[in-house]
């Protein structure tokens, strides 16, 4: 019975080590994975709020990198700005402004594209938000500017010409331009620019007109002489170069003056040659030559006999001048202008010989 039994015995001790030697596979949970946010659908996106609140990151701290930093654009003309991430830690790029609806996006940058600016007044802002809470967010600094239409001068409450003396405002009007507050007006007195440029207070950003004066006192070097402004848009480097510049029609002035004669006390000619004195004046005067008590005719070919003593009057409706001059007349033919000039030229080379 033991010898039939032990065979048994035998089996059952075999199957037990058996089972005990090889592992038992027994299900184990495994841990929970971390939450995995898998970016959604482009039809169920759902994009971070615009920031609506003061900054949440100092703007020392804030990654975000405006190219250009700044922009100046005509009105009408297209407008390109990118904005950069610099470092993780936030999430995505943004942009908000008032010509279309908020942009984001998940990446690292986002270029704002305008074909046309259409807007006087706006302020893009560039934002990204933070992984650990809040937002930071850079303003682009925009300006939007149009040249003016058209710049006029004029004098104030006045035509014709101008009496010698009396004070007179020069108007100077620009019309259309925008933002008035980069606009400076200079007035010019043929080419001397006249007094300071004058800038406005008005700080409009859209298009407006602006008149500017300037007072002037009308002395008779004033008369026909050309007064004109020149209207300039100063907008700074990242505006255009050389910045916009209207200038105005030239004005001709017409100032009344009382006659003058421009003569030497002693008029030198030479035989063959003709006597003249210049006189100004407006209206311009006449002008009489008296010899011994005698009008005389100014002799066109002078000779010995034409050299003494003459009195010149100049005469116009605002007055007149006299003047007296003594003619010496001096053999030879030339003018005495070519023989100064031939002097002036020998003592040049005379110089120029002794130096070499």
């Amino acid at each position: 019975m033991c010898a039939s039994g032990r065979p048994i015995t035998l089996l059952l001790c075999c199957l037990f080590i058996s089972a005990t030697s090889s592992p038992v596979s027994v299900y184990t949970p495994a841990p929970p994975l971390p939450l995995q946010i898998s970016p959604p659908s482009p039809s169920a996106r759902i994009l971070p709020s615009p920031p609506s609140s003061p900054l949440s990151v100092s703007e020392v701290g804030c990654p975000l990198t405006l190219t250009p930093s700044s922009l100046v654009v005509r009105f009408g003309d297209p407008v390109t700005a990118n904005c950069s991430l610099s470092r993780a830690g936030f999430t995505g790029v943004g942009w908000v402004v008032s010509l279309a609806a908020p942009e984001f996006t998940f990446g690292c940058f986002l270029v704002w594209r305008v074909e046309r600016m259409t807007e006087w007044s706006m302020e893009p802002v560039c934002y990204a938000m933070s992984d650990q809470g809040g937002q930071c967010q850079r303003n682009l600094p925009l300006t939007v500017y149009k040249p003016p239409e058209n710049v006029s001068i004029s004098f104030v409450n006045h035509t014709g010409p101008m009496s010698e003396g009396q004070q007179f405002t020069l108007q100077c009007e620009v019309q259309k331009v925008a933002p008035v507050g980069n606009l400076r007006v200079t007035f010019y007195r043929g080419q001397t620019a006249l007094g300071l440029t004058q800038s406005s207070i008005n700080t409009d950003e859209k298009p407006v007109s602006e008149v500017f004066t300037l007072n002037i006192t009308s002395t008779k070097e004033d008369d026909g002489v050309q007064f004109w402004c020149e209207a300039k848009l100063e907008l700074g480097a990242d505006g255009p170069q050389p910045p916009p510049v209207v200038g105005s029609e030239k004005l001709t002035a017409a100032v009344l003056f009382g006659p003058q004669l421009m003569c030497p006390t002693k008029l030198r000619v030479r035989e063959g040659e003709s006597l003249s004195c210049e006189a100004r004046g407006n209206p311009s005067p006449s002008v009489t030559w008296v010899r011994d008590g005698e009008v005389v005719a100014l002799p066109t070919n002078s000779s010995r006999e034409h050299a003494g003593n003459y009195t010149v009057t100049a005469k116009s409706v605002l007055g007149q001048t006299r003047f007296t001059v003594e003619v010496e007349v001096l053999p030879g033919k030339g003018t005495t202008n070519s023989y100064n000039g031939h002097f002036l030229l020998a003592v040049l080379l005379i110089w120029t010989i002794n130096w070499s």
